[in-house]
């Protein structure tokens, strides 16, 4: 049985319920809207409050992946601080096809609230100074709002200084 997009919501609004950290919200949107800039212009949120949340694979037998936060006005560093935390020798961002696959999400709706059993989550530094992130719901209808702090309840979130490189 394939876990679905409504599956997917349902454990995120479940997992962001049961948080410790105060503050945090599920919102719905159009999934029209659900990409990055669409959704701060029509929504009223910072682009710098944004986070994306994007699957990462290193270049090896067997692959190996990560799901990485940083915020939209920053880049990954994926050719030096993804690969070398990953440990191989090349490393790039995941097709949406192998995002879909390993997550069960679509691009715009990836979420770190998801994330399948033993998939790293690595989340640049820069994420946690910000006083409110907005990030993917797990699918493109929601977006969870709420302080980096909520970040830091999952399992195996790590926050990495300098995963991201400077303003877009």
């Amino acid at each position: 049985m394939s876990v679905t997009p409504t599956d997917i919501e349902a454990a995120v609004r479940a997992r962001v319920a049961a948080l410790t950290t105060v503050g945090v919200d599920v919102i719905d949107c159009d999934p029209a809207l659900a990409d990055t800039a669409a959704f701060c212009e029509a929504y009223g949120y910072a682009m710098d409050d944004s986070v994306n949340a994007i699957v990462v694979v290193g270049k090896s037998e067997p692959p190996v992946y990560a799901m990485c936060l940083v915020l939209a006005t920053t880049r990954l560093d994926v050719n030096r601080a993804v690969r070398k935390r990953l440990g191989t020798k090349k490393a790039s961002f995941a097709s949406g096809d192998a995002t879909v696959a390993l997550t069960g999400m679509t691009i715009g709706g990836v979420t770190p609230f998801s994330a399948p059993a033993g998939l790293a989550v690595w989340v640049d530094a820069a994420v946690m100074a910000r006083d409110r992130i907005i990030v993917g719901g797990g699918s493109r209808r929601c977006k969870v709002v709420g302080p980096p702090a909520m970040l830091v309840e999952l399992a195996g979130v790590e926050v990495v200084d300098d995963l991201a490189l400077g303003p877009t």
